[in-house]
């Protein structure tokens, strides 16, 4: 083939091991003789980068090179840097596309702009002949609308959500668990010293594989989006767990986005380029609860960050560079307009998944124990790790 243009982004939250796919996605490229770039800041950097400018360019570019990745798959977060930065809904047109116009539409009471023309065109400018995009389920809805555009891209899921469809793992996943289960397990040290019940709280605003998979590590209870659960059940089973445990302690997990019966998850600050609000913590709330109905004490502990910090474990190291590896088959083959995934437990090719249908939810019939509140333990075999449904 022809020496090829590839540029590479970094969309929504940072999470462990994106770093391992840039690398690997950039050292391909140079074995064949391609140019790897980087587009910084994920979306913003093709809807404000004025290529005219030298200092713009410095901004959003950075030129993929062999020494320029070598050791960066050893550090966490995003080299490229991130935003959440929607193309297709800009409260404002950027600076450098002023005076220019675009489609308008209104959007939770507000006109918002589609700025897709100009990315259209930057891409072009830029002489990319492939893009990859690596991002949760508001990145790659993007990454969905520049596909039906024609442009030649591939996609890469990550999120410690893990609630992309169409694939059973996405990058971050395992190290987050990873985090979380070691930070319950070193505070539950301290909820034993005082004898209370612990309360943590952990990402998972839409689909609760984060607070499942937790709660199946530390043995702990756990409240997920997909089902609400009774609180006055809920908190009888946790002050029973505490009296039956010789140290006097229980543990409950929560996602952000769980609720119980008659209980509506709380929202603050304004919404993102995506149109999500800040959650305000479940985990207070339930700590509420406990004390109310039973009086007993608790410690309540937010981890969500924490399980984005540090560098990937082995599990994402390996999927991460995996990943890329197919990315660039694909590309070397000629075809694009597919997503990286794991379907029944395998390396595949998916479809880009359609924004419209919304993120993946955990399989509540398979996975989640309605009467006890925790995950599923039993009736596991024939199933891959790491279900994307029954």
């Amino acid at each position: 083939m022809a020496a090829k243009k590839i540029g590479i982004l970094t969309g929504g939250g940072d999470v462990p091991g994106l770093n391992a796919v840039i690398k690997r996605v950039a050292l391909r490229s140079a074995e064949l003789g391609w140019e790897a770039v980087g587009i910084r800041r994920g979306w913003e950097g093709l809807t404000h980068i004025d290529l005219r400018d030298p200092a713009s360019r410095d901004r959003y570019l950075l030129p993929l090179t062999t020494p320029v990745v070598y050791a960066i798959d050893r550090i966490g977060g995003t080299f490229l840097k991130s935003s959440r930065t929607n193309p297709l809904k800009m409260k404002s047109v950027p600076p450098v596309l002023s005076g220019r116009e675009f489609p308008q539409r209104e959007s939770k009471g507000s006109n918002v702009y589609d700025v897709t023309k100009a990315v259209l065109e930057n891409i072009e400018t830029l002489g990319l002949d492939y893009l990859v995009a690596i991002g949760g389920d508001d990145t790659l809805s993007y990454a969905a609308e520049l596909h039906r555009q024609g442009v030649a891209i591939m996609a890469v899921p990550k999120t410690m959500d893990n609630d992309v469809r169409n694939t059973e793992y996405c990058i971050g996943f395992s190290t987050a668990i990873t985090r979380a289960m070691g930070a319950v397990e070193r505070q539950e040290t301290t909820v034993s010293s005082h004898e209370r019940i612990g309360v943590f709280r952990v990402f998972g605003r839409d689909a609760g594989y984060t607070a499942l998979y937790t709660a199946h590590v530390t043995s702990a209870r756990c409240g997920i989006p997909e089902y609400k659960f009774n609180v006055e059940e809920m908190v009888k089973m946790l002050v029973d767990e505490k009296r039956r445990n010789p140290l006097n302690y229980s543990v409950a997990i929560l996602s952000e986005g769980a609720a119980w019966e008659g209980y509506q998850v709380k929202s603050y600050g304004e919404p993102d380029a995506f149109g999500h609000r800040k959650k305000m913590s479940v985990a207070e709330d339930l700590g509420a609860q406990i004390k109310t109905l039973s009086g007993e004490d608790t410690v309540i502990s937010d981890l969500t960050y924490e399980l984005r910090s540090g560098s990937p474990d082995p599990v994402d190291r390996i999927v991460a560079s995996t990943f890329a590896g197919m990315v660039m088959d694909t590309l070397e083959a000629g075809r694009h307009g597919f997503m990286t995934a794991i379907q029944n437990g395998c390396y595949a090719l998916a479809e880009i998944p359609d924004p419209k249908l919304g993120p993946r939810k955990v399989d509540v019939a398979t996975m989640y124990d309605t009467a006890q509140y925790r995950p599923t333990y039993n009736n596991k075999i024939g199933l891959p790790l790491f279900l994307i449904k029954a």
